[in-house]
C-alpha cells in the first residue's frame, strides 16, 4: 500500500481536507467539533508523511499559505489574501510529495480538480464568513447598564428582552410577561439583569 501510487494520491486528499475543516473551524470556531476533525485529518496526513518523501519548498508553501491565511483575518482584503493562501495550498499540497518513477505522486487531474474546488470553497465559503464576521456592529456593551428595553418573551427567570436595537438574554427576580418595559441593572457576558420599570425606585 505505502509503494502504491494511491497512497500519496489518499496522503493529498486527507492533507486538502484538513485544510478546509480547519480553515473554516479557525473563522467560525464553535463547539470544538471541527477542530476535532481538523486535528484528526491533519495528524493523520502527518503520519503519513513519515512513510511518503517530501519536498522542502512544499513545505514552504504550505507555511506561506497560512501566514497569508492570517493576514487575511486582521490585516489585509479577505478576498486576495484568501485567493493566495488557497493558491498556495494548492501547489504546496500538490508537488508536497517527491514524484514517483519520474512521474509526479499526486494525479495531475486529481491535483487541478482538487486546486480548483479549494480555491472556490476560499472564495466562497471562508471569504463569506471573514466578510460576515466584520461587518458585525460593534458595540459599547457597558452602554446597555441603565439602558430600558422591553420584555419579548417572558422573564421566569429567564427570556429575552429587546435593547439597544438588539435582542438579549435576561433574567428578573420577579416575573415579567411580554410588552413590559424593563431596566438593565447588570451585565455578566452577555447575560443581563433587569428590573420591571414600576418596581424601580424614583427618587
Amino acid at each position: 500500500m505505502l509503494e502504491s501510487p494511491l497512497f500519496p494520491n489518499l496522503l493529498y486528499l486527507v492533507l486538502v481536507a484538513g485544510i478546509w475543516i480547519a480553515a473554516l473551524a479557525v473563522v467560525s470556531p464553535g463547539t470544538g467539533v471541527l477542530e476535532l476533525l481538523a486535528l484528526l485529518a491533519l495528524g493523520a496526513a502527518g503520519v503519513g508523511t513519515l512513510f511518503a518523501p517530501l519536498n522542502a519548498w512544499a513545505l514552504l508553501l504550505l507555511l506561506a499559505g497560512a501566514v497569508f491565511f492570517v493576514l487575511s483575518l486582521r490585516f489585509i482584503k479577505p478576498g486576495i489574501g484568501l485567493v493566495i493562501s488557497a493558491l498556495a495550498f494548492s501547489l504546496g499540497s500538490t508537488f508536497l510529495f517527491e514524484p514517483q518513477q519520474g512521474i509526479v505522486a499526486v494525479h495531475p487531474i486529481l491535483a487541478l480538480v482538487v486546486s480548483l474546488l479549494t480555491i472556490g470553497y476560499f472564495w466562497l465559503a471562508v471569504r463569506s464568513t471573514v466578510l460576515a464576521q466584520r461587518s458585525l456592529p460593534t458595540i459599547d456593551l457597558s452602554r446597555v447598564i441603565g439602558a430600558v428595553g422591553e420584555v419579548r418573551t417572558p422573564l421566569d427567570p429567564q427570556g429575552s428582552i429587546y435593547v439597544l436595537g438588539e435582542l438579549w438574554t435576561a433574567e428578573s427576580e420577579t416575573p415579567v410577561q411580554p410588552g413590559q418595559h424593563v431596566k438593565v441593572i447588570a451585565r455578566d457576558g452577555l447575560m443581563l439583569t433587569v428590573i420591571p420599570i414600576e418596581n424601580e425606585k424614583t427618587h
